[in-house]
């Protein structure tokens, strides 16, 4: 199973002087934010592979994100700022949906993802604005393993 993790591209700040605090959902990518997701949107688009499920938080964020990719995807609540490896592990089904699967999230859910997936003993990787990470899994000599096919960040592309 390949699980491709892509982080939102930059957005506004949150406006702490709004009543209650301001809205996290509501943030918007930056103009600077809107070229990220332009360009890896082109180069995932080259390099996804048919049937892809699309999976998104519902950060207005992200949303933008994903749909400079101009493919369908869905919303799912439990990819929202806050939310866990767990869940968004679930959402992906991973290990076992016989699809790859796009998730388009935050930091630093995507990160602790990166570390599980990899064994990394920090618990959290650091994954940059607009950057996708691309894992797979697969079986070498009758053991499970999960290999990092790919980084790639925007200003790289």
């Amino acid at each position: 199973m390949d699980l491709i993790l892509w982080r939102h591209a930059e957005a506004e700040d949150l406006d702490e002087t709004d009543e209650g605090g301001g809205d996290d959902l509501s943030r918007r990518l930056t103009p600077k934010g809107e070229k990220q997701a332009a360009r890896m949107a082109a180069w995932l688009d080259r390099q996804l592979p048919e049937g892809t499920r699309i999976w998104c938080s519902p950060a207005v964020r992200t949303e933008q994100t994903v749909l400079a990719l101009g493919r369908k995807y869905r919303l799912h609540e439990d990819l929202a700022p806050g939310g866990s490896p767990e869940q968004l592990l679930a959402v992906a089904q991973w290990p076992d949906a016989r699809q790859p699967v796009l998730v388009v999230g935050h930091q630093p859910t995507l990160g602790q993802v990166v570390a599980r997936l990899l064994g990394m003993a920090s618990g959290e990787c650091s994954v940059r604005k607009g950057a996708v990470w691309w894992l797979r899994r697969r079986e070498r000599h009758g053991q499970w393993q999960t290999v990092l096919l790919s980084v790639q960040a925007p200003e790289w592309l």
